[in-house]
């Protein structure tokens, strides 16, 4: 009777404990969704100009039409969702001073309200840099600016989910941007075309939290990605107006397209980021298209584990939070 009890009272603990593990399992998986798609991030060969740029946002130096686009953005989720209904692409390039970017922005109505540095940028509708020089997710930058060349660079300790905190007093000092208007802004009526971004990072405060070389060795590389805010706007009283959701009271959310895809609404998994590698030769002297093999990386892999897979003679060590790739050219 004693042991019969006592196996009673076992198999109560064990079902306790189960369902206490699986609550919890269920509460880290709201807390950090994972995204929806498979890990296939995109890349790019950075190539290096043989002169400094004038950084005024037009784009229009020879060494800049020797850059290759990226591809088109698409929605932050993938292929869940639409493709965009307006074209966006990006360019880099690097020298011994500077890491460049470049953007083209289709946009028939081009609008912008905030003036003031820091401000919350995507408010209006924006483009985004965002670095993770290391790979390891955590010590992150982030740069925001809009139609006005206003502009909020901030640094990421940690990812949000990982509790942040955001210091959004960290500056880059001496930023250089630039944006040029195909058209008008705040105008309403007229049919504007476009807006061009131009921006160089000093690699002397990039360096910060590279924790490697910058500027970069020839074959570095970079967790980099791009992103776009585009919201719903009609003109009232002569002025662009986000359009409001009368269910809610408050305006339509954002659509955000990058570079990248993340899988789920949220820029901050800088393990999905794209893959920049910096080569040492001058652009458009040779230009190789960067390509991976991810087949034979797992769609799932268990938190904390650190796995080794052997590609086209290649070694890709993985874990949930610093994937180490090398590029196959």
């Amino acid at each position: 009777m004693v042991q019969q009890l006592m196996c009673l009272v076992l198999i109560v603990l064990l079902l306790s404990n189960f369902i206490t593990c699986h609550s919890n399992h269920e509460q880290k998986t709201n807390l950090f969704p994972i995204p929806k798609i498979e890990f296939a991030p995109e890349r790019y060969i950075c190539y290096q100009s043989k002169i400094p740029l004038k950084i005024d946002g037009t784009l229009d130096e020879p060494i800049w039409q020797q850059a290759e686009w990226t591809d088109d953005f698409i929605d932050i989720e993938g292929d869940l969702k639409p493709k965009p209904k307006f074209q966006t692409r990006a360019k880099m390039l690097w020298d011994a001073d500077y890491f460049y970017f470049a953007a083209e922005l289709e946009e028939p109505d081009i609008w912008a309200t905030l003036i003031e540095r820091d401000a919350v940028i995507f408010y209006d509708n924006d483009f985004e840099i965002f670095m993770d020089p290391d790979g390891d997710t955590h010590e992150y930058y982030e740069f925001e600016m809009n139609a006005f060349n206003t502009i909020w660079d901030l640094l990421l300790i940690k990812p949000y989910r990982d509790g942040g905190p955001a210091v959004n007093a960290w500056d880059i000092q001496g930023l250089k941007t630039g944006v040029f208007v195909d058209g008008t802004i705040n105008q309403p009526g007229d049919k504007d075309r476009r807006w061009t971004v131009e921006v160089a990072m000093p690699w002397k405060v990039l360096k910060e939290c590279a924790y490697k070389d910058a500027p970069p060795k020839n074959g570095d590389q970079w967790r980099v990605n791009f992103s776009r805010v585009e919201w719903q706007v009609e003109v009232k009283d002569g002025k662009y107006s986000k359009v409001i959701n009368p269910a809610t009271g408050k305006p339509y959310p954002e659509d955000n397209w990058v570079w990248s895809p993340q899988g789920l609404i949220n820029m901050h998994y800088p393990e999905m980021w794209g893959f920049v590698q910096f080569s040492d030769k001058i652009a458009g002297k040779l230009l190789v298209k960067a390509r991976m093999n991810f087949n034979s990386i797992p769609k799932k892999m268990p938190n904390g584990s650190c796995d080794r897979y052997i590609i086209n003679n290649e070694i890709i060590l993985s874990n949930l939070g610093n994937i180490l790739i090398s590029f196959l050219i």
